[in-house]
């Protein structure tokens, strides 16, 4: 449904962020990595963000609309292990991009 324009119904990373994901993420706060978004391309559905400890530059995609809400020059936070992109209030589940 989400490349369709409806909402996603896929939990799989990169699409809907699933309830126990989130509360996962939240739940482990020392594995959050702060970061400035650098590039968001709402069209592929990516968003680039400059790790705040390493400067390493990390290319995210989300189905879910992450690169319409992360917008360059943002503060966002990531979780890793449970693909989670946090900016301001918004929650996304992400897929790394090679």
């Amino acid at each position: 449904m989400c490349h369709s324009g409806g909402p996603c119904t896929s939990y799989d990373p990169g699409h809907a962020l699933h309830l126990i994901q989130s509360r996962l993420a939240a739940a482990t706060p020392s594995e959050w990595v702060d970061g400035i978004v650098v590039a968001a391309d709402a069209e592929h559905g990516t968003v680039t963000v400059r790790a705040w400890d390493t400067d390493t530059l990390t290319t995210y995609f989300s189905a879910a609309g992450a690169a319409s809400a992360a917008l360059p020059g943002a503060p966002v936070a990531v979780h890793a292990r449970y693909r989670v992109l946090a900016t301001g209030r918004a929650r996304f589940n992400v897929r790394e991009t090679a």
